[in-house]
């Protein structure tokens, strides 16, 4: 399975549909690597690429959420926060155990999935609230 920005994933916002798209290609690599039986050598990479781009990208957010004073702010924070934990968290066990076919499971539930249910319910609402304040 391989991610993709569909329509019921688009925000509208050109700038975070773009950082979405980045976000599933890392992530789309790290799985073609797998079914390639490259996996393993793929996951450290991808992981260092998610852990900076994932916080570039949060601040990305929420900086336009700041600007157009989003009513749900902080709770949307916290779901960040969240997640860059449990992304630090993969990382820290990379680092342990070294790259693991377990791991690159966690990778595409914790990860993949997290960030597709997270722009279907949330950042959908976030950029229907920047388009409306303009």
């Amino acid at each position: 399975m391989t991610y993709q920005v569909t329509n019921d994933l688009l925000t509208g916002n050109i700038t975070i549909d773009n950082e979405h798209r980045q976000l599933f290609q890392a992530i789309n690599a790290l799985l073609e690597a797998c079914a390639h039986g490259k996996g393993r050598n793929q996951l450290a990479q991808t992981m260092t690429f998610l852990q900076s781009y994932i916080a570039q990208h949060f601040a990305h957010e929420e900086q336009l959420q700041a600007q157009t004073k989003y009513p749900d702010a902080v709770r949307h924070k916290q779901l960040h926060d969240g997640y860059k934990r449990v992304v630090h968290e993969i990382c820290q066990e990379l680092e342990r155990t070294g790259p693991t076919v377990t791991l690159v499971g966690k990778v595409n539930a914790n990860v993949g999935g997290w960030l597709v249910t997270h722009i279907k319910r949330e950042d959908v609402k976030v950029a229907a609230h920047i388009k409306n304040s303009k």
